[in-house]
């Protein structure tokens, strides 16, 4: 048995120590192909290997009992029947071999990669190649143990077209050289998911000592400037929760198409265009992607169950960063924001689902930390405890949670271990077993959590409940910031009048708005109304953005209606082409309810 359910892989009997790659970029059959070496490390007596595979065709493997260059020999191997989810074993019979290399090829439909023409591209001259492999994408374009509990430095070799430059979720320097051969090095250990491969027409720009911007040409520029306070979030976050352990923090920022705000890949965070709008309203992308550097990438959950200790810890610490660097009145409203978003979701959601613990992601590979309460319910546990302890007690504890797991895959059960033993335990009294387990254990969100209260958002409440019973427009919303509109448009009806809309764009032109997190609230407020005049606009967005989080909810607003449902399917037609599998799998699951 498997000790995740996500997983074939069996870490207990043989674990991967250290993997290296050799890799060749085809762009003409969008085909990646070449070796994986895994170095292994056995727990006792055992004849085989077993690692994830999706779509891989396998062409050999062999296996070299020593750990230097020496013969390899050809071992016998099966690929179980596909799963639609969690693809295929591969089972491997070896002697206890210490070293392992499987030859292979994705399929050019591989789940994690997207190849995308020219045209897709800023520069519309080349070609660009990304990867995705969270949750169990890895799987999708190299042969692996697919599952957070396995942790393993890495190494890779890798050829490409010459005038593409190829980066890796490792050290690659800061030289945009184009040779057409790239090696790199990751040294501390990672789980799979934080595998990542990029290729395209990309160019370096400083933005401080440890960290710096990759991007086309036509974005690197704007984008250094939009996330210049980079290396100030650093040092602020090695002052609370200790060093930054990884080297270089650098971000590389993809075609429109990728389908997340950011991918914390170690030394290389993935991230979207979607947040280089001029202001640095939408920065938190950046101090959450950096906090993984410390919950998630330097302790990661042992299986997706547990996801809260992953992205709740990373939320807790994006607040805090951002409180630091930007002031406590945008922190508030953020937190206001989520803890909005939080009760939202208890809804539709299944007692089990709004545990923090998640039931597993039930073979759901499409998986992208949205399922289920625990990443927002998480966020809002640690903050309560630290109003509890208050910061002087709490902020030491967390960060001797990151010193003590550091470079580890745990669970919950270890983390409530560690939350007895050096909080709970040593100062008794303050929280009792019974809060602790109505956070944990319990549906829903505890009657004595505290809710953030912002006084700004106070004006913009009372401002919306005028205009809705008035019709007066709000005063000054043409100064609000993008908090405020958040809050101005999701508290909104889901529904409102042809005249009410009309009045909002006239005012303040948020049709055609450059702003994602203002358009993704705007378009599905337009979607649900049926507001065709605005319609060209939403068809527009919903084909240049490929994110997620931007576009799944005007879909889904747009089928809550026939003639929506219709429109939706027609723009994603068009849009199809644009968009990551992961994100294209999503819209159709909204399109076919």
């Amino acid at each position: 048995m498997s000790h995740d359910r996500h997983s074939y892989a069996e870490p207990a009997l043989v674990r991967t120590t250290h993997l290296a790659l050799e890799l060749d970029l085809d762009f003409t059959a969008k085909v990646l192909s070449g070796t994986a070496t895994h170095t292994l490390a056995w727990s006792g007596p055992g004849d085989r290997l077993v690692l994830d595979t999706r779509d891989l065709t396998i062409l050999a493997v062999e296996g070299a009992v020593e750990t230097v260059e020496g013969d390899w020999e050809p071992l016998e191997y099966s690929l179980s029947v596909p799963d639609n989810e969690l693809g295929s074993a591969l089972t491997i019979r070896t002697g206890q071999h210490e070293r392992v290399r499987v030859s292979y090829r994705t399929a050019p439909t591989a789940t994690g990669l997207q190849w995308l023409e020219p045209s897709m591209t800023a520069g519309g001259m080349m070609p660009f190649m990304f990867s995705q492999s969270q949750a169990i994408h890895a799987r999708s374009w190299v042969p692996v143990q697919d599952s957070p509990s396995v942790r393993f430095s890495y190494s890779a070799h890798v050829t490409a077209p010459p005038e593409l430059m190829v980066l890796m979720s490792a050290d690659n320097g800061t030289e945009s050289r184009r040779t057409g051969s790239y090696d790199v090095v990751m040294p501390e250990p990672i789980p799979s998911y934080l595998l990542a491969i990029a290729a395209g027409d990309l160019v370096f720009e400083p933005i401080g000592t440890r960290a710096g911007v990759w991007a086309e040409p036509e974005m690197a520029k704007r984008a250094a400037t939009e996330f210049s306070d980079t290396e100030e979030m650093m040092r602020v976050t090695e002052a609370l929760f200790g060093p930054y352990r990884w080297g270089r923090y650098d971000i590389l920022v993809l075609p429109p198409s990728f389908p997340y705000g950011g991918m914390e890949n170690p030394r290389m965070t993935f991230a979207t265009p979607t947040v280089v709008i001029g202001d640095k309203s939408l920065v938190s992308v950046v101090a959450h992607e950096l906090a993984h550097s410390w919950s998630g990438n330097l302790v990661t959950q042992e299986s997706w169950d547990d996801i809260w200790l992953n992205e709740g810890f990373t939320e807790y610490v994006e607040n805090r960063v951002v409180e630091a660097v930007y002031g406590t009145e945008l922190a508030v409203m953020e937190t206001a924001i989520k803890q909005h978003a939080t009760v939202v979701k208890l809804d539709p959601l299944s007692a089990a689902e709004q545990a923090v613990e998640l039931p597993g992601l039930n073979h759901r590979s499409q998986y992208h930390g949205t399922t289920g309460l625990g990443p927002l319910k998480g966020r809002w546990f640690l903050a309560w405890l630290e109003g509890r302890f208050t910061r002087e007690v709490f902020d030491p504890f967390l960060r001797g949670y990151f010193d003590r797991f550091a470079f580890q895959s745990i669970n919950s059960e270890d983390f409530a271990g560690h939350l007895r033993e050096h909080l709970l335990d040593q100062r008794p009294g303050v929280v009792t077993a019974a809060e602790v387990a109505a956070w944990l254990d319990e549906p829903g969100i505890p009657a004595f959590a505290e809710r953030a209260v912002s006084a700004r958002f106070e004006v913009v409440d009372g401002a919306r409940d005028r205009w809705l019973s008035t019709g007066q427009v709000p005063e000054g919303a043409k100064h609000w910031t993008t908090q405020e509109w958040l809050r101005f448009l999701d508290a909104a009806p889901d529904v409102l009048t042809a005249e009410q809309l009309q009045q909002l764009d006239r005012e303040y032109a948020l049709t055609g708005t450059a702003n994602g997190e203002i358009a993704r609230r705007w378009y599905s407020i337009v979607a649900a109304s049926t507001y065709s005049p605005a319609y060209d606009e939403l068809a527009s967005f919903l084909t240049r953005v490929g994110r997620m989080k931007l576009v799944l909810p005007v879909y889904k607003a747009l089928v809550r209606t026939e003639s929506g449902r219709e429109f939706a399917s027609q723009v994603f037609a068009t849009a199809r082409p644009g968009y990551h599998p992961i994100t294209i799998s999503a819209v159709l699951k909204i399109l076919r309810r």
